[in-house]
């Protein structure tokens, strides 16, 4: 793959029970993203991490597009490359460019897996090439805990109907 592409993930169809979608996360978190420019300085894009208390920035080309994303693991890694001057290179030279993104049609598991078996702990959602949220290992860990307790109510409710 070359620069700025990215990876989608494959779609599973789970039959047999309803399954939350990536699209229902968003409603009720939002489709809000933060993201600068791949032309500023790597320096910027730290001090956007540091200003909004994130973990991740998207980087976009000139048309809006996903270029990359920025991690503070990738702001780690760089800094032990080269200890000095980097922050003043192009964010380009720290991205990850190779993005995995998933459709806002996947379901909380099939996000999941791609987050466990990639150690990433950030998707960007793409509809096409639009850039509609960011689903984030909290986001995950939140949904299936709701999703666990809802099903413990339901058992509850049954048992007691019994």
């Amino acid at each position: 793959m070359g620069f700025g592409q990215q990876r989608q993930i494959v779609i599973v169809q789970h039959f047999g029970r309803e399954t939350m979608s990536v699209k229902d996360i968003l409603k009720t978190k939002g489709h809000e993203v933060y993201a600068v420019s791949e032309g500023v300085k790597l320096r910027e894009a730290i001090s956007v991490l540091n200003e909004k208390n994130i973990g991740v920035v998207l980087i976009t080309d000139s048309a809006g597009k996903l270029a990359g994303i920025l991690s503070e693991r990738d702001v780690i890694r760089r800094s032990l490359l080269q200890e000095t001057g980097f922050r003043d290179e192009p964010v380009t030279k720290s991205m990850t460019k190779n993005v995995l993104t998933v459709p806002s049609s996947a379901s909380v598991d099939d996000v999941m897996e791609v987050m466990t078996n990639s150690k990433i702990r950030h998707v960007p959602v793409l509809d096409g090439d639009e850039i509609n949220g960011l689903i984030s290992i909290g986001d995950v860990v939140k949904r299936k805990i709701a999703d666990a307790e809802n099903e413990a109510a339901e058992l509850r409710n049954y048992i007691s109907a019994g």
